[in-house]
């Protein structure tokens, strides 16, 4: 009996041990290199430049070799290395002797995050490069110009992936607000649609607030391929107002026409006025001057 209370507080000491120790997500191991698949690239340069775009889908171990053909003056020995994003990658120089006729640079990279994507370029002795370009499938329909869309009104705005890319593990949706890029959900004004390479996000009782500049983005495991979209929200009077300029203008030009053509006619009219008056009124005035000293010889006879 006097164990009793030993034993219990044991109990309670091991049960607040065991407690504190499950708190909280259990940590998942990274994958090692020697666990990922491996993928291998090799390409062919003839000339001094050339560019080769890759795809990727999926963490990977990925072998990377660059034949080149060379040029007239073939060396027995020439060096070798990689740039990564423009920067040369540390231990990378390696000399390259020409096997038939041909010199060859291999190298193996671990591609296991977003990072590790980029331009990967062999070079040879600065006489000829290789770019490699590293990134999931690419969206293919862009569209350049805005999306436009009335008060009150719905919009659907739609990405879609060529059939021949890979279909994305999910899609996802946002808006550019300011500096941030707020992520879209399902709720009472949008609605997200889903079809293996395409994706819809339909916005309902659109305003004003809603133009700005859309993502949508394609989630492969390693990284995710962006496109973006322009929402030009309207009232119902906007596409009037060219008309309606024009409108102004023509009422004006009218208004002038008006008033000249009524000054015009009144000018005309006085005119007339004046060459039909009264003849005795508009005599000449060498007449008048008879008239007047014929009556004056009179009154002096008399």
């Amino acid at each position: 009996m006097k164990l009793l209370p030993i034993n219990i507080l044991l109990t309670l000491a091991i049960c607040r041990l065991t407690s504190s120790e499950t708190v909280g997500p259990t940590l998942m191991p990274l994958t090692s290199a020697s666990a990922l698949p491996t993928n291998s690239k090799r390409v062919h340069l003839t000339g001094k430049n050339k560019v080769e775009n890759v795809e990727l889908l999926n963490p990977a171990n990925l072998s990377l070799e660059c034949i080149w053909t060379g040029n007239q003056n073939k060396q027995p020995n020439i060096t070798g290395f990689w740039r990564k994003g423009g920067e040369e990658i540390q231990d990378s120089r390696v000399p390259v002797a020409p096997e038939n006729q041909q010199y060859r640079l291999q190298r193996v990279f671990n591609i296991v995050s977003e990072e590790h994507l980029g331009n990967y370029t062999c070079v040879f002795e600065n006489e000829a490069e290789l770019d490699f370009i590293l990134a999931v499938p690419r969206i293919g329909e862009k569209r350049e110009k805005p999306i436009v869309s009335y008060v009150g009104d719905f919009v659907v705005l739609t990405c879609k992936m060529e059939e021949t890319k890979p279909v994305p593990r999910t899609w996802n949706w946002f808006k550019i607000n300011g500096t941030d890029k707020e992520q879209l959900f399902e709720a009472q004004r949008y609605d997200i649609t889903v079809i293996g390479h395409k994706t819809k996000l339909k916005v309902k009782d659109v305003s004003e607030a809603d133009s700005g500049v859309y993502h949508c983005a394609a989630v492969y495991n390693i990284s995710t391929s962006t496109s973006k979209l322009h929402l030009k929200v309207i009232t119902i009077w906007e596409p009037l107002k060219p008309f309606l300029g024009i409108l102004v203008e023509v009422v004006i030009l009218v208004t002038v026409i008006l008033i000249y053509e009524r000054s015009h006619s009144k000018k005309k009219e006085a005119e007339a006025n004046g060459l039909n008056a009264d003849p005795k009124n508009t005599q000449p005035q060498g007449e008048d001057e008879e008239a007047e000293e014929r009556t004056s010889v009179r009154q002096r006879k008399t």
